[in-house]
């Protein structure tokens, strides 16, 4: 064929091109944007973030859920009910990170995890995502216990403090002011165990768990005493602020003033004794307040920062709960915008109505709405402003393990003061490699 030829073939084929009819050239486009571009679209699955937590907290955050999903139409929160128990649901996390081949996409976090997982590798930074300015925003106290060797792994939801409770119309009836030293504790639970019915002056978790070691640290806070130094890890059990703290507690049993089975109490224990209005102090978390608020009590009991010695300070065991992304998840960015949902004001302040927890943004403690509902929040405030953390190291739970030991026998008077508190410091310094 000659060059003529193929110019005239060409011609003849533009020409039959162009007497296509229009509509089905339009037809054709159609049916490929639809093949190519819109299908994949239209048939693409939203993506699904896993969290677990307790069965209570899970339906508790069920409604924010379903607002979180209508606001991000691409992503799916799924909320695994794991046990109510705090170390059950740790302990599910932890096998599952072992096994290496984890579900969950975010890691809802008692703030004594962080460090623990955080140095396992399982936790993602997170200073990256969040400005200094936007922590601000946040209680301290809960800021630093996300923290681990200065990165950021967890964002604070809502934050725990403990406090000392007491009966303000026993005070008043007996002229007192609420006490704030151990001494005034002491003194004004005896006098009012004298003068009244009351049979109880002070309660506390005495039980070996980990409410002891959270009870505890508020206790070696007031007498300006330390645990471990998170820094160089220097372990302060057995200096005489802590043998101090320890006998403080044995005296309290030894008076009078504490009953003897308060060391098999824990935290549930001592509300219900104290709401049945058997007792005068009580050391507990913000719970309580909610719960002996409906109680035969109500209107007749208030809160402040913890006793301390006169030249040391209050401290306030920092506890509470926030979200954390998984290292193995394929979708930390849609992970991180169920975080910025909740950390929203307007999600907190909703959840905190609902439910009565402590909030970890500082604004919501002096919101109408909140106040008009809690109005002990403006108090708490003061409290939880008084923060202590559990030493942040990875060794926190074998750490709390041997304190836990020692104080209950020195408290139970199986070992002295002294040798409980010189044998948990050995044993710690051992664990640590000191």
């Amino acid at each position: 064929m000659n060059i003529s030829q193929q110019l005239s073939r060409l011609k003849r084929g533009i020409f039959r091109i162009k007497r296509f009819p229009r509509f089905l050239i339009l037809l054709i486009a159609s049916i490929a944007a639809i093949q190519f571009l819109i299908l994949p679209a239209l048939t693409q699955q939203p993506v699904t973030v896993q969290v677990l937590m307790s069965a209570l907290e899970a339906s508790q955050w069920q409604p924010f859920v379903e607002d979180f999903e209508q606001q991000n139409p691409g992503i799916n929160l799924e909320i695994i009910e794991g046990p109510n128990e705090t170390n059950l649901v740790e302990d599910l996390y932890t096998s599952a990170f072992l096994l290496g081949k984890s579900p969950y996409d975010l890691v809802y976090l008692d703030i004594v995890w962080v460090p623990k997982f955080a140095a396992a590798g399982w936790l993602m930074p997170l200073s990256d995502r969040v400005s200094e300015d936007q922590l601000a925003e946040f209680l301290q106290g809960d800021v630093e216990g996300g923290r681990y060797n200065g990165e950021l792994y967890r964002m604070p939801f809502r934050s725990d403090g403990g406090m000392l409770y007491y009966r303000t119309d026993l005070l008043k009836q007996g002229g007192y002011e609420p006490p704030e030293t151990f001494d005034e504790l002491m003194q004004i639970s005896q006098a009012l165990q004298q003068q009244t019915d009351i049979d109880l002056g002070y309660l506390w978790q005495g039980k070996q768990y980990e409410g002891l070691s959270a009870m505890f640290v508020e206790i070696l806070e007031g007498f300006g005493g330390f645990w471990v130094n998170p820094d160089t890890l220097e372990v302060g059990l057995d200096q005489p602020e802590a043998i101090q703290a320890v006998e403080f507690l044995r005296n309290t049993i030894d008076k009078g003033v504490s009953p003897p089975g308060v060391t098999t109490y824990a935290e549930e224990e001592t509300r219900r004794i104290f709401q049945n209005g058997e007792a005068i102090f009580l050391r507990n978390w913000p719970y309580v307040y909610t719960l002996a608020a409906d109680s035969e009590i109500a209107g007749q009991f208030a809160i402040k920062p913890m006793v301390h010695q006169p030249n040391d300070s209050s401290g306030a065991c920092q506890g509470g709960w926030g979200l954390g992304i998984s290292k193995s998840t394929k979708h930390a960015d849609e992970a991180w915008k169920v975080i910025e949902f909740f950390n929203r004001p307007e999600v907190q302040q909703q959840f905190i109505l609902a439910t009565g927890y402590a909030p970890a943004l500082k604004s919501l403690y002096t919101d109408p709405e909140l106040v008009a509902k809690y109005s002990y929040l403006p108090k708490l405030l003061e409290v939880l402003e008084k923060a202590v953390l559990r030493p942040p190291i990875a060794q926190y739970a074998q750490t709390s393990d041997i304190l836990q030991r020692y104080l209950s026998a020195a408290i139970t008077q199986s070992l002295s003061a002294e040798e409980a508190m010189n044998r948990a410091a050995q044993e710690t310094r051992r664990l640590l490699g000191d």
